[in-house]
């Protein structure tokens, strides 16, 4: 199956209150609002959109729901602390004191935080 020339990709991610998630992913994380519908508040990175819905209850999965590959992991890491992110440390992992945890083989440096809902993002150099 192809999906042709012209298809973009979207990401997803859910919230418990639409209105803190877009505000966080559009000043802190810079995403471009573009729009909001019944359904969900439609924002845009380079082209790729994100949809932020709503949902009762939500529950985050601990697993990272996106990310972003970066060319300066600590600038990233600066300029989210400076608006009041803080980097997830997991005890043992070896992390180093931004949080950066440096992958086997020093192919990639990794950081990961949470969205007001506690989503688990990421920051990724190689």
């Amino acid at each position: 199956m192809s999906l042709g020339a012209d298809f973009q990709v979207i990401n997803f991610i859910q919230t418990r209150d639409r209105p803190a998630a877009v505000a966080f992913y559009r000043d802190v994380l810079g995403l471009t609002f573009v729009m909001d519908d019944p359904f969900a508040s439609i924002l845009d990175q380079d082209g790729t959109g994100l949809r932020i819905t709503q949902i009762e209850g939500f529950s985050p999965s601990p697993h990272p729901a996106l990310g972003w590959q970066v060319s300066d992991i600590q600038a990233s890491i600066r300029a989210l602390t400076a608006h009041g992110v803080t980097m997830k440390i997991y005890e043992g992992f070896g992390q180093d004191e931004m949080g950066i945890w440096h992958a086997l083989g020093g192919t990639a440096k990794i950081a990961w935080f949470e969205d007001p809902d506690g989503n688990l993002l990421s920051l990724t150099q190689v």
